[in-house]
């Protein structure tokens, strides 16, 4: 198992915020704004989903690391960090996944 974590992930797409758009694929992102972050996330969303139907382990990997990458983006973009979005997860693990779902009218 490698030791890279969404965390180091997470500090290296914050770490970005100033480097050089000339340098650096995450600068240019942050700088187009969030049409063109969320646009990226949906697009590698949907290739994910398309590798998983398709049963082609080595694109699904590939593309859910692309999908992950999008979403921290997007996350760095409005501010929120990946601690939050765990805390959620970890809150939401307290009680079953149907119950939860449940809570939050069936949504999701």
């Amino acid at each position: 198992m490698t030791g890279f974590t969404l965390d180091d992930l997470a500090a290296l797409i914050k770490s970005r915020r100033d480097d050089s758009a000339s340098t650096s694929y995450t600068k240019t992102l942050l700088d187009a704004g969030m049409p063109k972050i969320a646009k990226k996330f949906g697009e590698e969303a949907v290739e994910t989903v398309i590798a998983a139907i398709a049963d082609d382990r080595s694109a699904l990997i590939n593309e859910a690391a692309d999908t992950l990458y999008h979403l921290l983006v997007v996350l760095e973009a409005r501010d929120i960090s990946l601690d939050e979005v765990l805390h959620e997860l970890e809150r939401r693990t307290k009680q079953s996944g149907l119950a939860e779902k449940a809570a939050r009218g069936g949504k999701g």
